[in-house]
């Protein structure tokens, strides 16, 4: 198949969206299909075999690390000349409100898949009041695909009931070679700890932004005695945090890539996740593959990762104890912690990035046998 993939961000960007669309593509181009990407310029021409199209583009106010990209005629014009099967819209905003247009205009069957719940980031910027508005453009842009995706079940019924038609699940996947607990190494422990492998070591991992509540951790370190904490990742909230965590033994790692993002996961004694606004939280996914037990909300898409007192712990997260309870818990079960390291990787093990990527042709080719269906009719 000839497959168009429109998304609001991109390579050399680092977050989870881009960590799925990485390996979609791979295996998509992989399988033997063709993929253009439209994307925020980002100096690429081409990924894995697959084309990129680099839409020049400006930082959002908000969050400099993303670029808006605005659509114009020449993307129609590289759409009309790559002949794709199929348009698939990532997170359609801005760029892919140009992706749907333009496949609507040349007859093109469309998915759309959600992956950011922006509705719940407008309250961490002070914008909560439009959320209603939000919503209400989220229902009229997705409701123009021919089918809607969504990374976890409690998206799927969050969107149906704001008024989202023609949704399904595309499930999870995650890299179990380069996330794995053999990466484990003192010389990794002692880079997060900043020279104290021997204590209690924290970790996460993921985009330092307001929405993500990472302030919350700062009281769980203070209850285990000497703890540590490592913060892998970058991104707007960074200088806030840095004066919130001021005098504490925290460590901002900034971006780790590869194995030795696989190491630092699998170096830690705990991953400590406050996120409430997670379609999924690929990052979890990542951190029990790696072996290392996971502390996090109980909130969106993380029930469908973690099994609370199996392969993880969850908590309320609208009980300011409730995080401090189950990683002083986590600490003091030795024996319950190797279990939760064990079971952690057994459940990742059930989802790989190739399984996945199959399950989306299957739906690439549904939307596809469909639309020929209605246009022969």
């Amino acid at each position: 198949m000839r497959i168009a993939l429109f998304t609001e961000t991109f390579l050399p960007k680092v977050d989870g969206i881009v960590t799925r669309l990485r390996h979609t593509v791979e295996h998509l181009q992989r399988n033997g299909n063709q993929v253009l990407v439209f994307c925020p310029d980002g100096g690429l021409k081409e990924y894995k075999g697959a084309k990129i199209y680099g839409v020049s583009a400006f930082p959002l106010p908000l969050y400099p690390e993303l670029k808006l990209a605005l659509p114009r005629p020449t993307i129609g014009k590289a759409l009309e000349k790559f002949k794709p099967d199929l348009v698939h819209v990532v997170n359609p905003a801005v760029l892919g409100l140009g992706g749907l247009y333009y496949a609507k205009a040349q007859q093109i069957p469309t998915i759309a898949s959600y992956h950011t719940h922006l509705p719940q980031y407008l309250h961490h910027y002070g914008l909560g009041i439009l959320e209603p508005v939000l919503w209400e453009l989220i229902k009229v842009v997705h409701n123009q695909a021919q089918l809607n995706l969504c990374t976890s079940t409690v998206m799927v019924e969050e969107l149906r009931g704001h008024g989202v038609e023609r949704l399904d699940l595309w499930q999870r996947g995650v890299d179990t070679e380069t996330f794995h607990p053999d990466l484990a190494s003192v010389k990794m422990r002692s880079h997060l700890s900043q020279g104290h492998p021997e204590s209690p070591l924290l970790l996460y991992v993921g985009r330092l932004g307001a929405e993500k509540e990472i302030e919350r951790i700062k009281p769980v370190m203070a209850a285990i005695p000497g703890a540590r904490l490592a913060l892998v990742g970058d991104g707007p909230n960074r200088s806030n945090l840095e004066k919130h965590f001021a005098g504490t033994p925290t460590n901002f790692v900034g971006y780790l890539k590869g194995k030795e993002l696989g190491a630092a996961y699998a170096s830690a004694d705990a991953f400590i996740f406050p996120s409430r606004t997670e379609t999924l939280g690929l990052v979890l996914l990542e951190a029990m593959a790696a072996g290392c037990p996971v502390v996090a909300a109980r909130s969106g898409g993380i029930p469908d990762i973690v099994t609370d007192g199996v392969n993880g712990y969850m908590f309320d997260p609208t009980d300011e104890e409730g995080a401090i309870a189950a990683t002083v818990h986590l600490f003091e079960q030795k024996a319950e912690r190797e279990t939760l390291r064990q079971n952690a990787r057994a459940e990742a093990e059930r989802w790989s990035w190739a399984a996945a990527t199959r399950q989306l042709e299957n739906y690439y080719k549904s939307v596809v046998f469909s639309q020929s269906m209605s246009s022969a009719a």
